[in-house]
């Protein structure tokens, strides 16, 4: 695809728009739900027992420790401070085995995340990574899904707003073409080319078998180039029930988005062969909004929507005695988000 088709591409959808261009309309809507909260960091007091409300820069191994242990990965902390080798052998030692998967402890929209393959692998990500990070389990289910769940303070059961299913990035075989060739058909995996390119190097060269299929990057992350479908309509009492459950265990969670590794939809509805991998508080989007099939207005609306229980539920849990952040702080928040989110982008 020439690079004009590309750029073109880019700017008739709108799902690949920069993070501001999207949302800085709607400006005036947050001013207004802050005005309603009288803080501007209102968000703090959604989740009091995640830090920020889990807004940004909160751990996610303390998130996970919020969560019953047998719905998520085995998963182990690992400080920068301790030497590469001990770390490997603490991972080991839990029963964790290659591959397994790397992350930032604090972190966001899949940065930094890798799947690590053997110890020269493990080394090289303990060197280049500029935190500490967590090692988690590989988990070998293969679709993976974004559940959206909403219990305002003081209601016997929550409700999910949204369900989105993340197709990993990866191209098909036709028994000619390379996988670079294939890659630059579509313009979804072209625009990752360079990260791809710097990950697999001249792998690429190779000639898939006509059907089989290559996952270029397996973890359900937009800005890495999963593809999002809005399956908000396969919504049922069964999933709720399974959902709802997991989270009234969870102390001082009210609002944010599941990421959830599953076998096959109708298994997870049932409560089985899934796992939590993440769980993302108010700083989590109702991320069926990137369904390609959507348009920006019906994005605007969903945000505003979601914007309105966050608000809802923090101001009431603020007469409860929930702090919000102050003005200075907050903005401390965001500046070190920003700086460790230009961090992570060059792992």
């Amino acid at each position: 695809m020439s690079t004009w088709r590309l750029k073109w591409h880019k700017l008739t959808h709108w799902e690949y728009w920069p993070f501001w261009l999207i949302y800085y309309p709607l400006f005036p809507v947050w001013l207004y739900y802050s005005i309603k909260a009288r803080s501007f960091f209102f968000f703090n007091a959604a989740n009091p027992s995640m830090k920020n409300g889990g807004m940004a820069m909160e751990s996610k191994m303390e998130i996970y420790k919020l969560i019953p242990k047998e719905h998520i990965p085995k998963t182990v902390f690992i400080s920068k401070e301790e030497r590469p080798e001990v770390a490997l052998e603490k991972v080991l030692a839990t029963g964790i085995s290659f591959p397994f998967i790397a992350k930032p402890d604090i972190g966001m929209k899949a940065f930094g995340v890798d799947k690590i393959h053997d110890k020269d692998a493990f080394q090289d990500y303990f060197t280049k990574t500029p935190e500490n990070f967590l090692v988690q389990e590989l988990i070998p289910y293969t679709h993976e899904v974004g559940i959206f769940y909403v219990r305002k303070p003081g209601e016997p059961k929550g409700k999910i707003t949204g369900i989105v299913s993340k197709k990993f990035l990866s191209v098909i075989g036709d028994g000619r073409s390379s996988i670079l060739e294939l890659i630059k058909k579509d313009p979804r995996s072209h625009l990752q080319l360079k990260a791809l390119q710097k990950k697999f190097g001249f792998k690429l060269n190779q000639v898939l078998d006509k059907g089989k299929e290559f996952i270029l990057v397996p973890f359900g992350s937009h800005t890495r180039g999963a593809k999002f479908i809005d399956d908000t309509h396969r919504l049922n009492e069964e999933l709720l029930e399974v959902i709802d459950t997991i989270c009234s265990k969870i102390e001082g969670f009210h609002y944010g988005r599941l990421d959830v590794l599953h076998k096959s939809f109708e298994d997870l509805s049932k409560g089985k062969n899934f796992s939590i991998i993440e769980i993302n508080g108010a700083g989590g989007e109702a991320t069926h909004i990137y369904d390609p099939k959507h348009s920006l207005f019906f994005a605007w609306k969903e945000i505003t929507r979601h914007w309105g229980m966050l608000n809802e539920i923090s101001i009431t849990n603020h007469k409860e005695g929930h702090s919000y952040l102050s003005f200075k702080d907050g903005r401390a928040m965001l500046r070190a988000n920003g700086e460790l989110e230009a961090q992570l982008k060059i792992i």
